[in-house]
């Protein structure tokens, strides 16, 4: 693909330097439709980043647009602070008829504000809250938000550096699988509760993904996850799921903890709870812990009622029908799994291992400068994938739950390339 240099100069003059992805990936696009997007010379893209995970259905989708159309049209209200709406009303009955009762969650729904960090904030506000505490125990490699409180309980150290204040009231333990195997489980977290002479303060909750994104696609296996749940059980800690990046569907179950068989005490949702990339997030939390005084969290745009109106029609149409798009996301994956099997097998020499779940995968290379040269290669190629993990040592694939099969094929052959040609 012949890529002419595109007009950046308004955003190398005027945007500040903080922007990102654009720089991964430096042409000017324009449109975007399913699993592609276009620049403004009709080059195409494959998107197997889908929004950080926001675009679950894909770009612009049909269904989706149509409802959010006929909303604006009518005049629907667009802005509504907490107000009562149609459009919420609709959205909170459709989330429990679809998605709480068929799985027997018993939560009530907080709209926080319209971000990811604007959830875990409400979920580590509350939290404190109801236990009287201060400490919240993370986990290593973890990644929760950029706002001081979501950054206190992130791990990557160069996002904790943009703070510019001590980050405090947050304590890290190890993850899943940390210490491959050779110490068990939650040894150390469990020796410091007991310890009193530890110095770890008794904290209100522990926070943890099921699957982490940004940290490099480490996956927490269902009986980890559940002895965590015991564990915060039996000391009297409030069990918080980031479900931002990893929930509506993303791993195959509408939330990524369903496999385990936990019930979380907390869970936080955003990215594509809207299904059309608008802003929106959840705090979902069991009824006794909704101790709340009336406007004492709130947030001028918590009431996004076009992303009501899109996330009611994705709910309706792609999880009404109990386990279909479970399945397919299934299958899809273990589409992305068998090609991820023939590019180490190609490779040996150079990928530590892949791992994933559903449709988040991610390929781990033994010289971190290889993910990012391979994504640099992939992007002149024709295909969108960021990197992740602490040293950008982690391909990332993260496409569209609603991509075909063809679409997959095509993505993973270009991958291939991309890692053939930067050996």
């Amino acid at each position: 693909m012949t890529i002419t240099q595109p007009d950046l100069s308004v955003f190398e003059t005027l945007e500040s330097e903080v922007r990102s992805y654009c720089r991964a990936w430096p042409t000017v696009f324009d449109r975007a439709r399913g699993s592609r997007m276009y620049d403004e010379d009709g080059h195409a893209y494959l998107d197997f980043f889908a929004g950080a995970g926001s675009l679950n259905y894909g770009h612009n989708n049909p269904v989706l647009k149509r409802a959010l159309i006929d909303y604006l049209e009518r005049d629907g209200v667009t802005h509504g602070l907490d107000m009562s709406t149609g459009a919420k009303r609709a959205f909170l009955q459709t989330f429990q008829d679809l998605v709480l009762r068929p799985r027997d969650l018993p939560y009530k729904v907080m709209f926080p504000g319209p971000t990811g960090t604007n959830a875990v904030e409400s979920a580590l506000k509350l939290a404190r809250k109801v236990k009287g505490r201060e400490a919240i125990v993370s986990f290593t490699n973890a990644f929760h938000g950029m706002s001081l409180g979501s950054l206190a309980v992130t791990g990557n150290a160069f996002k904790r550096a943009g703070a510019g204040i001590p980050l405090v009231h947050g304590t890290p333990m190890p993850f899943d699988n940390y210490f491959e195997g050779k110490v068990p489980d939650f040894l150390w977290f469990e020796r410091l509760l007991e310890d009193q002479g530890s110095g770890l303060n008794k904290p209100a909750a522990v926070i943890v993904e099921s699957v982490q994104g940004e940290g490099g696609i480490n996956v927490a296996r269902p009986e980890w996850l559940r002895a965590l749940a015991e564990l915060c059980e039996r000391q009297d800690m409030l069990l918080i799921v980031d479900d931002i990046q990893m929930g509506c569907g993303r791993t195959g179950a509408f939330f990524s903890f369903e496999e385990s068989g936990i019930v979380p005490d907390i869970v936080t949702v955003s990215k594509s709870i809207s299904g059309y990339g608008l802003p929106m997030s959840l705090c979902l939390f069991k009824p006794e812990l909704d101790i709340w005084e009336p406007g004492e969290h709130n947030g001028t745009f918590r009431g996004n009622n076009p992303a009501f109106v899109t996330a009611t029609a994705a709910l309706e149409t792609y999880w009404a029908d109990g386990s279909a798009m479970e399945k397919q996301t299934r299958a899809r994956g273990e589409q992305v799994e068998q090609g991820l099997i023939s590019i180490t097998e190609e490779n040996l020499a150079d990928i530590k291992e892949y791992r994933g779940r559903g449709l988040v995968w991610g390929i781990e290379f033994k010289d971190p400068e290889r993910a990012g040269q391979i994504c640099a290669r992939a992007f002149e190629l024709g295909l969108l994938v960021e990197t992740s993990g602490p040293q950008s040592e982690v391909v990332k694939l993260l496409p569209a739950l609603t991509i075909t099969p063809e679409e997959l094929d095509e993505g993973l052959s270009i991958l291939a390339r991309a890692v053939r040609e930067t050996a």
